[in-house]
This record gives structure tokens, C-alpha cells and sequence, in this order.
């Protein structure tokens, strides 16, 4: 049945159906049995290999017609999975008794073979962390690695425009504008260099994870080297000693390290947000958007209040995964098997977050008046830089003195912090010096600080 994306529950798959559509190959209800089927005709593929006795007949023609089976899983395939499902009321039962149905030809005698002393998490544990594996590497990380690019960019192309720095939000030390987008930049490259070096754990190993019915069967076969290479051969790392389930530390890392990259760029949404109500920034407005449908001068945030609120609600779940996956009673419960078909979700509004804060970030211009004018109402943040070069002379209390200047409630402007170093009891090279300082060159080494692209 064809739902429209108007009548979808979540939107995900309705209203932001665009933007995340591209992890449809991979966290679907399709995707999941494409993976299913890839892993169970691998394994069987495998067996041959070994060979075991009674599968040394099966010919390479079998063979290749299975490994096309993985390749092109069909839309007719996958409902006809979905048919047998509906009456075995077992997902994976459904991908077994498919393949043996339908390559009966292929499989001759060895039908018995497909699934041969598993147990469905033997498949689910494979298939969903390679489904996982293969979306992070073919879409997340080149879409962070897109965004971190773009952050990289700005902060090179804003790396001389001085800006006032707002500590506990009053004005304090000047930096860069380009430097403080680099922060966002190295904290991603951080938590990127965290988040590659997590292995992608699976579980293969039988009913309890002992390889049981397969020792019962060939207790000649070393079937624990066997396991490692048939899932290394897929690209993952086979987790040794295990219950029924893959324990999902190190899928639960995964979530921890997605998480706290969102959690910098909440962080980042809401700087932006923050320097356009400054109005550091405008942005490039389309003619025929609203912004408000009360106010017309209005030109909202909306690309990083919409990532803001997709980023918090994929930690949400993220949180949910990464605490409660790990967590099973005694050999395995079914707790598990809910929640894994609901990985896709935070990914999905994490793609979704990604794009809309791109879009913003594109379209935003630099007003370099508002930020020059805000330097030039506060002076009085030179007073650090005056204060230590009057402790490097030896001068009594400097740090007091400038305080009794500061918090006076004059205002300070260039004429009376100028006065104030007249007065002081320092040689003229000294307060020459001292006179070099602006609120817009004193902005420390922040305009050296560059990252690789």
C-alpha cells in the first residue's frame, strides 16, 4: 500500500521525507531485508566454501546465482518475503524459507544448509550494525565532513574580522569571528577521530553464542575462526564471547559519539541565533518567503531553530539507544528488537539538521558595521591588555587601578581610556604602548589560527 507523505505519522517520512530520504536505502523495512537476505545467502556461500561435506557439489553456477540474489533483491522479492512473514509471523524464519523456495535449483540437497544452526540474531546482529556501518560511511560522515567544510571555509574567509567576545554574555577580550567558527570545526574533528576509531562489532555465533549445533554437528571445524572470517569477510569485527545478542557497546560508542557531535553543533545553532538577534549577521532572503505571518519585516532563524530541534530530538533517541541496548536480561530478551528497528529515526533527523543548518550557514552575511560598532562601545576591554603590561612594568595595583577606572559607570570610549594612560606615572614608551591598543586590534593571536581543509 502507497502512503502519501501527507498522511505519514512521522515526519521523517512525511514533511522531511526529501531530506533524509537517502537513508531509506539502509534503515527501511526493505533496506532490512536486503541486508537480511545478504548476510543469510552469504553465510551459506561460506558453508560451500568450507565445504562442508554435503555442500562440495554445489556449483559455481549456485553460487553465482546467490551472490546475484544479494546484489538484486527485487521490489517483487521483497513482498514476497513480506508474504511468507505474514504467515510464519517471523521476520528472518521469512527470509529462510524464501531463499530455499526460490533457489531450490540452486540449492539441490543443501537446502537444509540455509540457516544452518543460527538463530535470528545471528542475521539481525550481522545485518543491521553493516546497514549502520555502510549509511554512516556512505551518508553521515560525508555529510558532517560536508558541513565541517563549510565551517572551515567561513572561519578562513572571517579570520581578520576582529569581533567582540561576550563571556557569561558581557563583553569581554576581542577575538576573531573566523576563529570562533574554527572552534566548532576542531571539536568536530575530535569527535570525528573518536567516532572512526569505534570497531563494528557483530554477533555470530549460534543460539547462546556458542556455536553449539555447529560443534554438535562438525566438532572437527574450527568454527569460532570460521565466524571471525566469514564476518570480517563483510566488514565487520565478530564479537568473541557473546549471549544470544551482540552486547551493542560499541554500537551504543557510536551513538555517544553521534550524539556529542550533534550536541556541538546545538551549540553552534545557538551562536548563530544569537549573533543575527546581535544583528552580527543578516541573511540572504528569498522574495516570495515569509518570515512571519503577523510582522512582514521579519527574517526568522528558522534553518538553525529547525536544526536546533531535530538535533535535540535525534540525541533524544540516541540517548535511549546508547543506554538501553546494552542492557539484557540474562542470555536475551525481545526489548531489543523494537528498538533496533527504530535506528533510522534519530540518523534521519540528525540528515535533516545537517541540511538546514548548511542552508544556513550559505546564506548568511557578515554586517561588519554592527560588528565594528559594537568594538567601538567598549572600550573598556582594553583594560586587560593595560593592566598586564602595567604588571610587566611593576607598577602598584594595576589590576585595582584599571577595576577603579572600569566600574565607574562612565562610560569608557577612546578619549577617556586615552586620558587615563596620559596620567599614569610610566615612561612615554610605556604609554605608547599602551596607547597602540584598540578594542579592534587587541585580539590576541586568534587571526593565526587556521585549519586544514
Amino acid at each position: 500500500m502507497n502512503i502519501s507523505t501527507y498522511d505519514a505519522i512521522s515526519p521523517v517520512d512525511g514533511r522531511y521525507r526529501k531530506s533524509c530520504e537517502p537513508l531509506a536505502a539502509y534503515f527501511s523495512e526493505s533496506s532490512l531485508i536486503r541486508y537480511r537476505v545478504k548476510v543469510e545467502a552469504a553465510y551459506f556461500i561460506a558453508l560451500c566454501r568450507i565445504p562442508l561435506p554435503q555442500l562440495k557439489n554445489i556449483s559455481t553456477y549456485s553460487i553465482q546465482k546467490l551472490e546475484k540474489l544479494i546484489q538484486d533483491l527485487s521490489v517483487v522479492d521483497i513482498k514476497a518475503i513480506k508474504d511468507i512473514e505474514s504467515v510464519t509471523n517471523h521476520d528472518v524464519k521469512a527470509v529462510e524459507y524464501y531463499i530455499k523456495q526460490n533457489y531450490e535449483e540452486a540449492l539441490g540437497d543443501g537446502s537444509e544448509f540455509v540457516h544452518f544452526g543460527l538463530t535470528s540474531q545471528d542475521i539481525n546482529n550481522t545485518a543491521i550494525p553493516l546497514s549502520v556501518k555502510d549509511a554512516m560511511e556512505e551518508v553521515m560522515l560525508p555529510a558532517i565532513n560536508e558541513l565541517r567544510s563549510r565551517l572551515v571555509e567561513l572561519s578562513e574567509e572571517w579570520r581578520n574580522i576582529p569581533m567582540m567576545a561576550h563571556t557569561h554574555g558581557q563583553p569581554a577580550s576581542p577575538t576573531s569571528l573566523g576563529k570562533e567558527i574554527a572552534v566548532f570545526a576542531e571539536r568536530l574533528d575530535a569527535q570525528l577521530n573518536l567516532l572512526r576509531s569505534i570497531p563494528w562489532s557483530a554477533k555470530f555465533g549460534g543460539a547462546t553464542g556458542n556455536f553449539n549445533a555447529h560443534y554438535a554437528a562438525y566438532p572437527e571445524i574450527d568454527w569460532v575462526n570460521f565466524g571471525n572470517t566469514f564476518v570480517e569477510g563483510l566488514g565487520l569485527h565478530r564479537s568473541q564471547i557473546t549471549t544470544q545478542i551482540e552486547h551493542y557497546d560499541n554500537l551504543a560508542a557510536l551513538f555517544d559519539g553521534n550524539k556529542r557531535i550533534n550536541t556541538i553543533l546545538i551549540d553552534l545553532c545557538r551562536d548563530m541565533w544569537t549573533y543575527i538577534s546581535m544583528n552580527y549577521f543578516t541573511q540572504q532572503v528569498k522574495k516570495d518567503e515569509v518570515g512571519s505571518s503577523a510582522m512582514p519585516h521579519k527574517v526568522n532563524p528558522i534553518d538553525y531553530e529547525n536544526a536546533e530541534g531535530n538535533l535535540g530530538f535525534a540525541n533524544a533517541i540516541f540517548e535511549h539507544l546508547s543506554s538501553k541496548l546494552p542492557i539484557s536480561r540474562m542470555q536475551r530478551d525481545l526489548t531489543d528488537s523494537t528498538v533496533m528497528r527504530n535506528i533510522g529515526v534519530p540518523f534521519s533527523h540528525t540528515l535533516i539538521a545537517f541540511k538546514s543548518l548548511q542552508r544556513g550557514l550559505n546564506k548568511i552575511i557578515v554586517n561588519n558595521v554592527a560588528i565594528e560598532q559594537d568594538l567601538e562601545n567598549n572600550w573598556a576591554v582594553v583594560a586587560e591588555a593595560i593592566q598586564t603590561i602595567l604588571r610587566r612594568e611593576g607598577y602598584p595595583n594595576p589590576y585595582e587601578t584599571l577595576k577603579d577606572l572600569t566600574r565607574t559607570g562612565e562610560k569608557i570610549n577612546k578619549s577617556v581610556m586615552h586620558l587615563f594612560i596620559e596620567n599614569l606615572k610610566v615612561s612615554d614608551t610605556v604609554k605608547k604602548e599602551l596607547m597602540q591598543f584598540t578594542p579592534s586590534n587587541y585580539v590576541g593571536m586568534s587571526m593565526k589560527f587556521i585549519l586544514s581543509k
